[in-house]
Protein backbone atom coordinates (compact mmCIF):
# COMPACT_ATOMS: atom_id res chain seq x y z
CA UNK A 1 0.00 0.00 0.00
CA UNK A 2 3.11 2.55 1.08
CA UNK A 3 4.54 1.61 -2.34
CA UNK A 4 1.34 2.58 -4.53
CA UNK A 5 0.89 5.63 -2.42
CA UNK A 6 3.72 7.78 -4.62
CA UNK A 7 2.57 6.50 -7.62
CA UNK A 8 -1.15 7.64 -6.83
CA UNK A 9 -0.26 10.95 -6.14
CA UNK A 10 1.86 10.88 -9.19
CA UNK A 11 -0.84 10.37 -11.42
CA UNK A 12 -3.50 13.13 -9.88
CA UNK A 13 -0.79 15.55 -9.87
CA UNK A 14 -0.18 15.20 -13.30
CA UNK A 15 -3.96 15.44 -14.15
CA UNK A 16 -3.85 18.82 -11.81
CA UNK A 17 -0.76 20.01 -14.30
CA UNK A 18 -2.92 19.24 -17.38
CA UNK A 19 -5.52 21.13 -16.20
CA UNK A 20 -3.49 24.03 -15.02
CA UNK A 21 -1.35 23.71 -18.42
CA UNK A 22 -5.43 24.47 -19.94
CA UNK A 23 -6.27 27.74 -17.96
CA UNK A 24 -2.76 29.16 -18.45
CA UNK A 25 -3.14 28.67 -22.13
CA UNK A 26 -5.86 29.97 -22.09
CA UNK A 27 -5.07 33.46 -20.10
CA UNK A 28 -2.00 33.44 -21.99
CA UNK A 29 -3.99 33.59 -25.00
CA UNK A 30 -6.26 36.38 -23.82
CA UNK A 31 -3.38 38.29 -22.27
CA UNK A 32 -1.93 38.47 -25.57
CA UNK A 33 -5.08 39.44 -27.57
CA UNK A 34 -5.58 42.28 -25.12
CA UNK A 35 -2.44 43.67 -25.46
CA UNK A 36 -2.42 43.38 -29.64
CA UNK A 37 -5.65 45.11 -29.10
CA UNK A 38 -4.20 47.52 -27.04
CA UNK A 39 -1.35 48.07 -29.19
CA UNK A 40 -3.14 48.12 -32.33
CA UNK A 41 -6.20 50.49 -30.75
CA UNK A 42 -3.74 52.61 -30.05
CA UNK A 43 -5.53 53.06 -26.27
CA UNK A 44 -8.62 53.18 -27.73
CA UNK A 45 -9.65 50.37 -24.45
CA UNK A 46 -8.62 50.89 -21.40
CA UNK A 47 -5.40 49.36 -20.31
CA UNK A 48 -6.13 45.46 -19.09
CA UNK A 49 -3.62 45.33 -16.78
CA UNK A 50 -3.39 41.49 -17.20
CA UNK A 51 0.06 41.14 -16.04
CA UNK A 52 0.24 40.47 -12.10
CA UNK A 53 -2.88 37.76 -12.71
CA UNK A 54 -0.94 36.26 -16.18
CA UNK A 55 2.47 36.07 -14.23
CA UNK A 56 0.86 34.14 -10.78
CA UNK A 57 -0.70 31.95 -12.89
CA UNK A 58 2.31 31.43 -15.04
CA UNK A 59 4.32 30.79 -11.87
CA UNK A 60 2.01 28.29 -10.63
CA UNK A 61 2.22 26.33 -13.32
CA UNK A 62 5.73 26.01 -13.77
CA UNK A 63 6.33 25.57 -10.00
CA UNK A 64 3.71 23.06 -10.09
CA UNK A 65 5.75 21.15 -13.40
CA UNK A 66 8.89 21.37 -11.55
CA UNK A 67 7.49 19.90 -8.09
CA UNK A 68 6.35 16.81 -10.61
CA UNK A 69 9.42 16.53 -11.65
CA UNK A 70 11.09 16.65 -8.41
CA UNK A 71 9.10 13.39 -7.71
CA UNK A 72 10.12 11.67 -10.57
CA UNK A 73 8.20 11.99 -13.14
CA UNK A 74 9.84 11.57 -16.82
CA UNK A 75 6.89 12.44 -19.44
CA UNK A 76 6.10 15.98 -19.12
CA UNK A 77 6.06 17.44 -22.30
CA UNK A 78 7.79 20.30 -22.51
CA UNK A 79 5.05 22.79 -24.11
CA UNK A 80 5.95 26.20 -21.76
CA UNK A 81 8.79 26.96 -23.65
CA UNK A 82 6.52 28.38 -26.44
CA UNK A 83 4.76 30.60 -24.13
CA UNK A 84 8.65 31.69 -24.01
CA UNK A 85 9.06 32.26 -27.54
CA UNK A 86 5.73 33.39 -28.60
CA UNK A 87 6.01 36.40 -26.23
CA UNK A 88 9.52 37.19 -27.56
CA UNK A 89 8.09 37.13 -31.02
CA UNK A 90 5.28 39.32 -30.31
CA UNK A 91 7.11 41.95 -28.71
CA UNK A 92 9.75 41.59 -31.35
CA UNK A 93 7.06 42.16 -33.65
CA UNK A 94 5.66 45.07 -32.27
CA UNK A 95 8.46 47.07 -32.03
CA UNK A 96 9.18 46.14 -35.29
CA UNK A 97 5.68 48.01 -36.51
CA UNK A 98 6.32 50.70 -33.82
CA UNK A 99 9.69 51.52 -35.87
CA UNK A 100 8.34 50.93 -39.31
CA UNK A 101 5.58 53.32 -38.39
CA UNK A 102 7.88 56.01 -37.19
CA UNK A 103 6.56 55.86 -34.01
CA UNK A 104 2.86 56.25 -34.97
CA UNK A 105 2.10 53.48 -32.22
CA UNK A 106 4.25 54.95 -29.51
CA UNK A 107 1.30 57.60 -28.58
CA UNK A 108 -2.69 56.83 -28.21
CA UNK A 109 -5.12 58.52 -29.82
CA UNK A 110 -5.32 61.48 -27.42
CA UNK A 111 -1.35 62.33 -28.20
CA UNK A 112 -0.34 61.14 -25.16
CA UNK A 113 2.86 58.78 -24.78
CA UNK A 114 1.63 55.17 -25.03
CA UNK A 115 3.02 52.05 -22.42
CA UNK A 116 2.54 49.28 -24.17
CA UNK A 117 5.78 48.90 -25.60
CA UNK A 118 7.09 48.85 -22.14
CA UNK A 119 4.36 46.69 -20.41
CA UNK A 120 4.74 43.91 -22.89
CA UNK A 121 8.73 44.33 -22.80
CA UNK A 122 8.79 44.34 -18.79
CA UNK A 123 6.03 40.67 -19.27
CA UNK A 124 8.12 39.11 -21.93
CA UNK A 125 11.60 39.44 -19.92
CA UNK A 126 9.26 37.97 -15.97
CA UNK A 127 7.95 35.06 -18.27
CA UNK A 128 11.68 34.44 -20.02
CA UNK A 129 13.10 34.87 -16.04
CA UNK A 130 10.50 32.71 -14.77
CA UNK A 131 11.67 30.19 -17.46
CA UNK A 132 15.03 30.60 -16.69
CA UNK A 133 14.34 29.30 -13.30
CA UNK A 134 12.85 26.70 -14.13
CA UNK A 135 15.62 25.89 -15.97
CA UNK A 136 18.07 26.38 -13.20
CA UNK A 137 15.90 23.81 -10.95
CA UNK A 138 15.53 21.46 -13.48
CA UNK A 139 19.34 21.35 -13.39
CA UNK A 140 19.81 21.41 -9.97
CA UNK A 141 17.50 17.89 -9.50
CA UNK A 142 20.15 16.55 -12.06
CA UNK A 143 22.91 17.81 -9.96
CA UNK A 144 21.67 16.51 -7.06
CA UNK A 145 21.24 13.05 -8.67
Amino acid sequence: MANKQPEEIRKIELKINKNLYLICSVVTVFAMIVILVEFFSRGFFYPARIGIFYLGILVIYSLHKEIIRWMGERTLERQGQYFVYTWIGITLILYAVNFFTRDYFRYNIYGETSTVLQDVSMLTLQVLAIFIFTRWLKFLRIYKK
